[in-house]
């Protein structure tokens, strides 16, 4: 399938069951169809309250040789096989229902998840493709360890991986490529199963994870090949390392056209790569859109927010997605009122402020929502606060607020402020909805 197809979901839902690797808990999977643009969705069904955990890289947890996706303290471990089969597949939206901490596991592999979603069937959807074409190389290194994203002809991700294993005889030196949409990803990469040196899996269950797995269930590689267990592919281990990439690559939300290649490369370097194509089509998208005719200008904007000079801190709002998402724009002059003492020799605009501008940008997206019109977003607390760049005279801020949970009382929102195609700020931030006449 190229990248020119329109975008695809399930047909019907479907549901599968299994212990986690890591974990070892029991958890239940449903496939369900979504609707164009949703992209691929998890929500935890199991706690008191049903927590949604968007699929993107802004949503990645720190966990060793696994991608975790978090929603606050709420989490979804170990996605990537479900997410390459999905992306594999060449499905763009789905929600998937998580009845667990974990997915389940079955052998390692992607091949459950493709299974389970070919008996859903495909459904092809009124809407063109989100893609991401790479134009200009991109690589993040760790060590040896590299991973590179460059431009290419054509409609398809083309991959190639390099793995080197210099003094495991067992596996070696395994070089694989693969082109996403025209090569067959439930053939040649979805059996593929996680491996890892006996060293490797002794320090597993040493930490108390991964208890009730055998040799039998995932591939422990000794000078030999694998230990108690019989290889899929002859090259099995370099094709799980794609099968992972797709998997992460996923995280940007879109279909990527271009090239990718690894060498030596694992979970966290993905998370990066995909984090700085994000950077990269972020301030390609909201440059070509802040010179256009803004969505709300300065005179919508303060119908919205009651703030008025010197505190009003968004000049135009140039995106606006439902009441899920809102871009907007803060210029930064050196006619602002508080340069005059911060700090006169040294101009620099307060974090607290970047901040406030962050508030205020989600107040208008909260204001999005039928019920909150009306209503005031009064500030409650901010988390995860991270003030990265500052901003002087002259620089644009461009503030991005996506929303994570909308009650009629209460908004919790995730944000972040960019300089070109520096992140300046990030927070998430919690308010209080309540009536423009209450004093």
């Amino acid at each position: 399938m190229g990248l020119k197809t329109r975008q695809r979901t399930i047909a019907r839902s479907v549901e599968m069951a299994g212990r986690g690797m890591f974990t070892g808990q029991q958890c239940r999977l449903c496939f369900r169809s979504a609707g164009p643009n949703t992209g691929v969705v998890f929500t935890r069904t199991d706690l008191d309250e049903d927590v949604r955990i968007p699929a993107n890289v802004a949503n990645v947890a720190k966990r060793a040789r696994r991608t975790t996706l978090c929603n606050g303290t709420t989490g979804i471990e170990t996605v990537e096989h479900v997410l390459s089969a999905v992306s594999g597949l060449g499905l763009d939206n789905l929600l998937i229902d998580a009845a667990g901490p974990e997915v389940p596991d079955e052998d390692g592999s992607a091949r459950p998840f493709v299974e389970a979603l070919i008996k859903a069937g495909v459904q092809e959807q009124d809407a063109e493709p989100k893609i991401c074409v790479i134009t200009e190389p991109i690589t993040v290194t760790d060590g040896e360890a590299t991973l590179t994203a460059l431009p290419a002809n054509g409609e398809y991700l083309d991959l190639l991986y390099d793995l080197d294993y210099p003094d495991q005889p067992g596996i070696g030196r395994q070089v694989f490529a693969f082109r996403l949409g025209r090569d067959d990803y439930a053939t040649h990469l979805a059996p593929a199963r996680t491996f890892l040196l006996k060293a490797e899996a002794d320090q597993l269950r040493a930490q108390g994870l991964g208890p009730h797995l055998t040799e039998r269930d995932i591939l422990v590689m000794g000078n030999n090949g694998p230990i108690g267990n019989e290889l899929r592919f002859k090259d099995e281990p370099v094709r799980h390392k794609l099968c992972d990439l797709i998997g992460d690559l996923s995280l940007l939300g879109r279909r990527l056209h271009g090239r990718i290649v690894g060498y030596k490369s694992g979970h966290a370097l993905n998370h990066q790569l995909v984090s700085r194509l994000v950077a990269q089509l972020t301030t390609d998208q909201w440059s070509k859109q802040a010179i256009r005719e803004p969505l709300l200008d300065i005179r919508h904007i303060q119908r919205i927010l009651p703030h008025r000079y010197p505190f009003l801190m968004i000049d135009r709002v140039i995106e606006l997605d439902g009441d899920r998402r809102a871009v907007g724009i803060k210029n930064v002059t050196i006619n602002e009122p508080f340069f005059q003492g911060h700090y006169p020799g040294q101009p620099v605009m307060p974090g607290v402020l970047v901040l406030e501008a962050m508030a205020q940008l989600s107040g208008i997206l909260l204001s999005r929502r039928l019920d909150n019109t009306g209503k005031v977003a009064m500030l409650v607390s901010m988390d995860r606060v991270k003030i990265r760049r500052a901003a002087r005279p002259g620089d644009q801020l461009i503030i991005e607020s996506e929303s994570l949970h909308i009650r009629s009382r209460t908004g919790h929102c995730r944000c972040r402020a960019m300089i070109g195609d520096k992140l300046a700020a990030e927070a998430e931030i919690k308010f209080m909805l309540i009536d423009e006449d209450v004093g």
